[in-house]
């Protein structure tokens, strides 16, 4: 076994590992701002600050479904 092997596997999980963090933090961001019951501090700085907020938690969940199937894919690649 070369010590490439063994590196790869480690930048493997690594990348499993922040793909599946991000997906947990956008899916709970998503579902936040789909409720509107996100924090203010999240707002600040945004043109919308009264308005529905449909398409940033939409946003939120495609990122959350993408990052959760790059997770799996790259977890299940050998």
């Amino acid at each position: 076994m070369s010590s490439q092997s063994v590196s790869d596997g480690g930048s493997k999980r690594a990348l499993v590992i922040i793909l599946a963090i991000v997906a947990v933090i956008a899916l709970v961001l998503g579902i936040l701002w789909l409720t509107g019951s996100a924090p203010s501090f999240l707002n600040s700085g945004s043109h919308v600050k009264n308005g529905n907020h449909l398409l940033r938690g939409s946003v939120g969940l495609v990122i959350a479904v993408a990052c959760g199937v790059g997770a799996w894919w790259t977890n299940k690649k050998s």
